[in-house]
């Protein structure tokens, strides 16, 4: 009955034992005052309080005392309750003080809360990156597509981490570089020949500026010849005028199949007006008879020269055999 009362004094001496060290970081404590770092057991505690992790602001002390830089430790904390990476920015402060590369405590955090990583800016700084851009496709004055790939080669450039464009508008400027240098050659050939025509035209436009890289060179990996251009486009051209030009006759047929059509109208209209006057004839030669304007002699001239008219017709016309 004894056994089970020691056993709960062990485990509740175990339990106090632990809060005691959780609550106050001895260990951290004495890892600090060993490695040159001043920091009191209030402060670790308060740490806690404040919902910071001492180990995360002591080792970042110890590292940064260790690579001869003076740290706060308020600015850490205040660092890490913003959201920032303290270790990260602690390595690039040791990284850009062994480098001889100019970056404070107040960049590298504002870098840091930017959305950056400023350890792989620092080590852009120190080992410059390359980047391929994609195919730029564009058209020589003769008329040549080429088709440029390029090779660029960056740095970061620390000042302007904040604020600066990223690695897309870095490409997108070499890119309009590209197009214009090609589009300004007199023919392809002679980017052919002078690839390095282009890096010269690019570089010195001063792509980086307002980026938050430097460039450092711009290399013409692969020119590729496209298509004619300039036959394609004339080729188009002619269809084009050729429809216009059928356009236009077919709108002139249209206007003379219309005349046409009103002619044959108006000729109809004469013909019935003939018709119709033919008609009133026999009329008009009954009342001459009423009134004795014409006599029975002139009657029967006016038939027989009716009738000597439709023989002259029928012999002037070609009968079935095709002869007249």
């Amino acid at each position: 009955m004894e056994f089970w009362p020691i056993v709960g004094i062990i485990v509740g001496v175990i339990i106090l034992l632990y809060l005691f060290l959780y609550l106050i970081p001895i260990n951290l404590w004495f890892q600090a005052l060993v490695s040159g770092v001043r920091i009191s057991l209030l402060q670790l505690i308060f740490m806690r309080w404040r919902k910071v992790p001492p180990s995360i602001i002591v080792r970042a002390m110890i590292e940064g005392t260790k690579a001869g830089l003076t740290l706060n430790r308020n600015d850490l904390e205040a660092h890490y309750l913003a959201g920032g990476k303290v270790q990260d920015v602690v390595h690039a402060l040791v990284s850009a003080e062994k480098a001889n590369i100019d970056l404070s405590f107040n960049m590298a955090t504002a870098i840091d809360l930017a959305g950056r990583n400023v350890l792989e800016a620092v080590q852009m700084s120190v080992n410059p990156k390359v980047i391929d851009t994609p195919p730029v496709t564009a058209v020589a004055k003769d008329g040549i597509q080429l088709i440029c790939k390029a090779r660029v080669t960056v740095r970061a450039n620390i000042k302007q981490l904040v604020g600066g464009a990223g690695e897309d508008t870095v490409l997108a400027r070499v890119g309009e570089g590209c197009v214009s240098s090609i589009g300004s050659a007199k023919s392809h050939k002679e980017v052919l020949e002078n690839p390095d025509s282009i890096s010269r035209v690019v570089l010195e436009k001063g792509l980086d500026a307002g980026t938050a890289f430097e460039i450092l060179s711009i290399d013409i990996a692969d020119i590729d010849i496209g298509k004619n251009i300039g036959a394609v486009l004339q080729m188009d051209q002619a269809n084009a005028d050729k429809n216009i030009a059928q356009a236009k006759a077919e709108e002139r047929r249209a206007m003379a199949v219309a005349v046409e059509q009103e002619m044959v109208a108006k000729a109809q209209e004469a013909r019935a007006k003939v018709i119709e006057a033919e008609v009133k004839i026999p009329l008009a030669m009954a009342d001459a008879f009423k009134q004795g304007n014409l006599g029975i002699m002139d009657y029967y001239k006016f038939k027989n020269i009716q009738a000597d008219t439709k023989m002259r017709d029928s012999i002037s016309k070609p009968d079935k055999g095709g002869k007249k």
